[in-house]
């Protein structure tokens, strides 16, 4: 199956897999077969990098068992097996546990395999002897390693806790082993080996399961993955160990930068094999962007020792093992979803509060349209006059309907503003507009103004054909004018979110324009969730009907002529594309940085409200990088507003951009994609 958007190398994913076979206590060759059976499964799946629990070619139960000949030469010859078969099974790396014998001493190992040859083995740093484990009874740490390498199946195999393995081939592909108990310490040694250019984090388990536990379980990967800016891929032993005093789950689990992104059992079938893409690029992106990441390396500390292998390149594939969010701002449960509307409205709140007590709570304008983004600025309004102990009656709403304004959109702007107990006024702004074109000596759309009343001006407008709706000018003055009057009364309240910041779609120094505004931070995908959310969980009666008018009302700045009949000809994702697409492009290139192309393909992975052909897909994007570019200048004089999520374009915080850079580099690319 051919993949659009697919030449660019896999856009730095490699697919990573956590398995967890059955096995029989002390049956190494049994152990062997079915680690092999995985591999191949893994195999075609095109799995790059594939990790087995810890101590699986024994069994993590053998206890005392350990310390004979027998066991630990079955071991060996198990290993032997692996290595010889892994040219026909699994062209990946591939990590195995097992127990190894080192001039006198016993060590728990990981096992690193590519290609039949044994790349290295690493041997666990911490070993628990409290509650249920008796580790140091029978094996030694790390540290009391004899030797940096070890001859092993006639030849000298590098080992030791101070390995990485780095994919030849492969950009950022770096791989750092520890087992088990190694993460539940305060230093786990996955931190200095993502300090040392570790992407991919793995642990070869042995963790048996206990009441919560494989809730903490879960936390600890995924907290270490987000504190490690790394992928993190984590394997349990399950089905077949001894169950004498212990169960054990055979939980896997794989994170990315405290993200999960797949997870099986504990207590799943009798074998699981766990498979996720990871972003290589991301994380790269991400640590490139935090620059006390790096600081934190000590300089004392000698260098980790790299070994290097040679991994054939993937062909990138059709559809990612992973979520593709098509709205990355929204949560997708339902409960994570109310509980972050709930966050970003309090913050909302407590950032405007703020504000209002530092100047002595000052009487409030708003302009008010009956749309979504007055209506989310009004209700955080009215609960911060709430909390600061304001009366409502101190917020002016405004409403100011122009020549494009519908009966729609004004009763909701008014019903609102009479239910929530604001005081309210409605200022139509036609004659002033109209006055204003005539200073100017403006023709609207050609229509000369001498003579005509704002009736008979509004009657011409509504006769124009479609092909005539477009008048820069014309919007811009009812637009300025709106402003104009919400400045001259009070502190105003701005209402415009980050799409419309990011798409440019504002009129400089009109909705563009405020002393201070809540919604600055939140994109419009957000915007509507945060009104029904609101509607829902914070307002009832009518307040909530209203709200729920407002939600099925189209998206329109409402600056062209209505129709005849008086409803909107002007929606704005019909100029401008879905606000979907933009949050989703807007997301990517500025949280992570990704390129047009890479975009594109995570675009066709996501599932939107409908389907969007690829030339399609290419269209909307290359709309949104020219209008990112060419209206940074408005970005640039940003009125003050909260940071609510991971994206801001805020000049004093995450965002710098000069106003004048060329878009080109961004929109060659797109074009090679043709």
């Amino acid at each position: 199956m051919s993949v659009p958007f697919a030449d660019h190398a896999g856009f730095g994913f490699v697919r990573v897999a956590a398995a967890s076979p059955s096995v029989r206590v002390a049956d190494c060759g049994f152990n062997a077969r079915r680690i092999l059976a995985l591999m191949e499964r893994a195999q075609n799946q095109e799995v790059a990098i594939l990790v087995f629990p810890e101590l699986c070619l024994t069994g993590y139960t053998c206890a005392d068992l350990f310390h004979h000949q027998p066991l630990q030469q079955a071991a060996l010859a198990g290993l032997e097996d692996l290595i010889g078969h892994t040219p026909g099974r699994f062209s990946g790396l591939v990590l195995v546990g097992l127990p190894l014998a080192v001039e006198g001493q016993l060590f728990n190992c990981a096992a690193v395999i590519h290609q039949g040859a044994l790349l290295g083995v690493v041997p666990k740093s911490f070993l628990p002897t409290y509650r249920e484990f008796y580790e140091r009874r029978w094996f030694a740490p790390a540290a009391a390693a004899p030797s940096a390498d070890i001859d092993l199946f006639g030849r000298s195999v590098p080992f030791g806790n101070d390995l990485v393995f780095v994919a030849d081939g492969w950009q950022r592909l770096v791989v750092g082993v520890e087992l088990c108990e190694d993460l539940w310490v305060p230093q786990p040694p996955s931190s200095r080996q993502a300090l040392e250019g570790a992407t991919v984090l793995v642990n070869l388990s042995g963790s048996n399961e206990g009441t919560s536990k494989a809730a903490y379980r879960r936390q600890l990967v995924t907290g270490q993955a987000a504190r490690c800016i790394a992928a993190y891929v984590y394997s349990a032993c399950g089905s077949g160990e001894s169950s004498t005093d212990l169960a054990f789950g055979g939980h896997c689990l794989i994170a990315e930068n405290g993200a999960l992104l797949a997870e099986s059992g504990p207590f799943g079938q009798d074998e699981a094999l766990c498979v996720a893409d990871v972003d290589l690029e991301r994380l790269h992106a991400d640590r490139l962007r935090m620059g006390s990441f790096h600081d934190a390396r000590d300089p004392r500390l000698p260098r980790l020792r790299r070994q290097p292998f040679a991994l054939a390149p993937r062909p990138t594939p059709a559809r990612l093992a992973r979520r593709v969010a098509a709205q990355p701002f929204v949560p997708a449960g339902q409960d994570d979803l109310r509980e972050r509307c709930e966050e970003v409205f309090r913050i909302q709140v407590t950032g405007l509060g703020a504000r209002l007590r530092h100047l002595n709570t000052p009487p409030v304008a708003i302009g008010v349209s009956g749309g979504l983004d007055s209506t989310l600025a009004l209700l955080v309004t009215c609960r911060t006059a709430d909390a600061i102990g304001m009366p409502r009656q101190h917020i002016q709403a405004l409403t100011m309907p122009g020549y494009g304004t519908t009966q729609r959109t004004r009763k909701n702007a008014t019903d609102l503003m009479h239910q929530l107990g604001v005081t309210s006024r409605q200022i139509d702004i036609r004659q002033l507009c109209l006055d204003e074109m005539r200073t100017l000596g403006h023709r609207p759309f050609g229509i000369r103004l001498d003579g005509l009343s704002v009736e008979a001006l509004s009657h011409k407008l509504k006769q124009l054909p479609p092909e005539a709706r477009h008048d820069l000018v014309f919007e811009n003055v009812q637009a300025r004018m709106r402003t104009s009057l919400l400045m001259n009364s009070a502190f105003v309240i701005g209402t415009g979110d980050l799409s419309e910041l990011a798409l440019g779609w504002a009129t400089y120094n009109a909705d563009h324009m405020s002393m201070y505004n809540p919604n600055v931070g939140i994109p419009k995908t957000l915007v509507r969730f945060l009104v029904a959310w609101a509607a829902e969980h914070e307002f009832s009666g009518a307040v909530q009907a209203t709200l729920r008018a407002v939600l099925d009302t189209p998206i329109s700045p409402e600056l062209l002529p209505t129709s005849p009949a008086g409803d909107i000809v002007q929606e704005t994702e019909d100029i401008i594309g879905p606000y979907e697409l933009h949050d989703f492009f807007l997301f990517h290139f500025l949280r992570y940085g990704a390129a047009p192309a890479k975009i594109l393909y995570l675009a066709a992975q996501a599932r939107f409200s409908r389907a969007y052909a690829p030339p399609e897909l290419r269209r909307w994007l290359r709309v949104f990088l020219s209008r990112f570019f060419a209206n940074q200048y408005k970005r640039s004089c940003l009125p003050d507003g909260p940071k609510v999520g991971s994206v801001s374009l805020s000049p004093r915080s995450d965002w710098r951009m000069p106003s004048d850079a060329q878009v080109a580099h961004w929109l060659a690319e797109l074009e090679d994609e043709l």
